[in-house]
């Protein structure tokens, strides 16, 4: 078994602390929780324990959450950091995003917000080791996490993103993604090219609210359609007649009709089983992860029983997924493909790959 991660909390209020701790013990990495009320006391904790989260309140007398961040940068720089406060101010926000935290966010107030919360604590927990290529603020991460912690914390800004290629913008609207502009594009065309490059670095800007919506697409339905576009659009890709890596599940989704990419993925872990006609199938992999287990909780949030099956409609393609036995699926097909073929291909691939 995995070893539990370590999660360090830093609040002066007490109260604060225990319910943190509380909602926390509800993530499903089951995290080890310390406390400290103290932004010095904190960086003493952090010597000693190798923590893979820090939680820290902004406000604090002595030592205030900027400050225990500034030293956290300095020492402890793959530390993934979340700076939680009731003081939701741009300016802190903007601050704390320059020097390199992970994730600014109000203290929640509802069973809404704690859940978004966990959300994005269990997320930065998923996040694995990035290596040198990547978006930099302080830390490595990969952009697809910039914007889905965005997203999750329904947040109100503009992305600006440099990369080989020049600048981008992103704007996002209580967590949706309204609108993105490269020099000479706009909407989804213009975040396709932006999600495509690999190297570059970001900073977090104020909200535009005045903004025009250009992108009507869900967060999940773009991300997909982006990913999917820039698959297709790889040299390297491989595609629907090529020779795929070797794997039964890969063998299987060659001899169905209208399958344009598949993948098989550990449960839970994201870890690739097979993959056919994907290029990031690593991205994909971590994507069908994340959304199959939010929706797993949200049907047993809702008392409607186990997830069966997830359809999801990009621009291209009619993307079918599920969890069967201890492996998440992910199967396209081209949108001419009737319902009931497509449902009965699914079927059998997910039936052939299991026996």
């Amino acid at each position: 078994m995995p070893e539990r991660p370590f999660i360090l909390l830093v609040d002066d209020e007490p109260e604060f602390l225990a319910m943190y701790r509380e909602i926390l013990s509800e993530l499903p990495s089951h995290p080890e929780v310390h406390t400290t009320h103290s932004g010095a006391r904190a960086i003493a904790m952090l010597e000693s324990v190798a923590y893979a989260v820090l939680v820290c309140d902004l406000k604090m007398p002595s030592m205030d959450g900027l400050q225990v961040l500034a030293i956290v940068r300095r020492k402890f720089p793959h530390l993934r950091t979340v700076i939680i406060t009731g003081l939701v101010d741009e300016q802190y926000r903007i601050r704390a995003y320059a020097m390199g935290v992970d994730l600014f966010i109000g203290k929640p107030k509802c069973t809404e917000e704690s859940q978004r919360l966990l959300d994005c604590i269990e997320s930065l927990l998923d996040l694995e080791q990035q290596s040198q290529s990547g978006f930099r603020g302080i830390q490595q991460k990969s952009l697809v996490d910039i914007i889905q912690l965005e997203c999750l914390c329904q947040s109100s800004a503009v992305l600006r993103v440099r990369g080989p290629a020049g600048d981008g913008s992103i704007w996002f609207i209580d967590g949706q993604i309204i609108d993105a502009e490269v020099p000479g594009v706009g909407g989804e065309d213009a975040f396709r090219r932006i999600l495509s490059w690999k190297t570059g670095n970001f900073e977090i800007l104020p909200a535009e609210p005045e903004r025009q919506r250009s992108i009507h697409n869900s967060n999940q339905g773009l991300l997909l359609a982006s990913a999917q576009a820039i698959d297709e659009s790889t040299p390297n890709a491989l595609q629907a007649g090529d020779k795929p890596a070797e794997g039964e599940a890969s063998r299987a989704l060659r001899r169905f009709d209208g399958v344009q990419f598949g993948l098989v993925s550990t449960r839970d872990t994201g870890v690739i089983s097979d993959a056919w006609a994907l290029d990031s199938a690593e991205t994909m992999a971590k994507w069908l992860a994340q959304t199959l287990a939010k929706f797993q909780a949200l049907g047993e949030e809702w008392g409607v029983g186990d997830l069966r099956q997830l359809d999801a409609t990009t621009l291209q393609h009619q993307v079918l997924m599920a969890r069967h036995g201890g492996f998440d699926f992910a199967v396209a097909f081209d949108k001419s493909t009737p319902a009931s073929e497509r449902q009965a291909t699914f079927n059998q691939i997910k039936q052939q790959w299991e026996s």
